[in-house]
């Protein structure tokens, strides 16, 4: 790929960094950042009391029958991507003053906001995230900027489990991930249900996060894996002959779950009357573990949550980012919606 040729410095870009040279006294690229950071809030300086001038319809020093007027000023620190600034916002005597440069009731210039919750999505705690952004920045992070930041999400997970789904899924899953969370001093475990649902074009869509009680069940994992083989088989006879050998190696500690199997049989069997294409997608679970695989990775950055509202949290951001990869429908879903269509055609034809 070809280098892009440099532009030729104007005289005029040639004028400022020689006045800024002689004006700071610059000798390292340190001393240049200083330089910029100063500027920077001289200039919002310079407009404020611009904007405060064409507010009025008058400058400082005139004489007008506007009965506002300026009121002082009130100092206000601003965050950049150079640090901290420090400006004095121009006042009016009506209050109704409205800057547009730096606008009431914001402190971030540099977009930092965003930084933040990007670096919470992935997990971090409040202390990594303050650390981070004080590398980077130059100012400190409080535990309670971050909470205040990220609580602004709240109103959105709220709007997103209200949400109006589509009228038809055709395929549900429900599973939960398990994280430790502290309440009242002490560390609980909770289960993060989630359902995930493919929708007709064959995308999936994560339909619901809700935080409860833990499911008491490790020991489960290890049963699951097994009744695997009863989906796997190759036809119904075969799947019975599965079960049977689920049911020998698991009765002992489990008797009513295997009754359950043998009782409801007649609910389950109805799967092998589709193809493998149609039972792989509905028995598989690439496509939740997938999902899960990411909420895991959470509990490497923290061990413990600090509420159960900061998991909810972390969990809507978490599935934002993993969502942004299911641009493609599943393999052969064509295939499997037309069978699925043929099998129930009051629900999805």
């Amino acid at each position: 790929m070809a280098r892009r040729k440099r532009e030729p410095m104007s005289e005029g870009k040639k004028n400022i960094i020689g006045m800024l040279l002689e004006e700071y006294d610059i000798k390292s690229a340190k001393d240049i950042e200083d330089a910029l950071k100063d500027l920077l809030g001289g200039t919002i300086q310079e407009m404020l009391e611009s904007e405060m001038d064409e507010h009025l319809g008058y400058q400082e020093y005139e004489r007008s029958d506007n009965p506002d007027s300026r009121n002082g000023k009130k100092t206000k620190k601003i965050r950049g991507n150079f640090g901290e600034t420090e400006i004095e916002v121009p006042q009016d005597r009506d209050g109704s003053f409205e800057p547009k440069v730096v606008k009431k009731r914001q402190k971030d210039i540099s977009g930092i906001e965003q930084k933040i919750i990007s670096l919470y999505a992935k997990g971090m705690t409040t202390r990594q995230i303050s650390e981070t952004i004080e590398d980077i920045y130059g100012f400190e992070v409080s535990d309670g900027m971050v909470s205040d930041i990220t609580d602004r999400l709240l109103p959105q997970i709220e709007d997103w489990q209200k949400r109006p789904l589509d009228e038809v899924y055709p395929i549900v899953f429900v599973d939960a991930v398990h994280f430790s969370v502290r309440e009242n001093g002490q560390i609980r475990k909770l289960a993060a249900y989630v359902i995930l649902a493919v929708s007709m074009t064959g995308h999936k869509e994560v339909l619901s996060i809700h935080i409860g009680e833990n499911e008491s069940a490790k020991y489960w994992l290890g049963v699951l894996n097994d009744l695997k083989t009863i989906y796997h088989a190759p036809s119904e006879d075969a799947a019975l002959e599965a079960l049977d050998r689920v049911t020998e190696k698991w009765e002992g500690d489990y008797p009513n779950a295997m009754k359950s199997w043998y009782k409801n049989w007649d609910v389950i069997s109805p799967i092998f009357k589709f193809s493998s294409d149609v039972r792989k997608v509905i028995y598989t679970t690439n496509a939740i573990e997938s999902l899960n695989s990411g909420y895991r990775r959470l509990n490497k950055q923290r061990s413990v949550f600090p509420s159960d509202t900061a998991l909810l949290k972390v969990l809507y951001l978490a599935t934002h980012e993993i969502a942004k990869k299911w641009t493609m429908p599943l393999r052969n879903w064509g295939k499997v919606l037309g069978e699925l269509e043929i099998m129930y055609p009051d629900r999805l034809g």
